[in-house]
């Protein structure tokens, strides 16, 4: 092996995941640009939809995005009715993101999205399921 082998894009293991993220994305962008969400605040509403009330810390932490990110979508979220953001009574620096009933309903609309993206990504059944336990893996060990 030679002394820069190690810088060659093909043998580097985050150039891959990378543009596997970005090539999903982009499938994923035409279902979701006709609900007007991008894909950080589609995932976010996924959090919501189930789990209905959460911190902004906890929702960072499930989603893996600072709050730099969270706050303006968060915001535009809020303006379109989908959420409200309020600070918890027991500690105001703490501030707790609940779903509205109308973006609780929203999820009806959402609903083909997963099934719709899956069936653009050719991968078998037992290779999605391998790929997912591996990058959970890597997310729970390594991050």
């Amino acid at each position: 092996m030679g002394k820069y082998d190690a810088l060659k894009l093909d043998n580097q293991l985050c150039f891959p995941l990378y543009a596997a993220s970005r090539e999903i994305i982009k499938i994923y962008h035409p279902y979701l640009s006709k609900l007007d969400l991008t894909y950080t605040q589609y995932i976010t509403m996924m959090v919501l939809w189930e789990v209905k009330k959460i911190t902004v810390k906890d929702l960072g932490k499930k989603l893996y995005l600072d709050s730099g990110t969270l706050t303006p979508l968060l915001k535009t979220l809020e303006k379109r009715g989908f959420i409200t953001r309020k600070r918890s009574e027991k500690d105001e620096r703490v501030l707790v993101v609940e779903i509205t009933e109308e973006g609780d309903k929203f999820k009806d609309q959402a609903v083909n999205i997963p099934a719709e993206v899956g069936s653009c990504v050719k991968l078998s059944e037992k290779d999605a399921k391998d790929l997912y336990r591996i990058l959970y893996g890597l997310l729970d060990n390594s991050l």
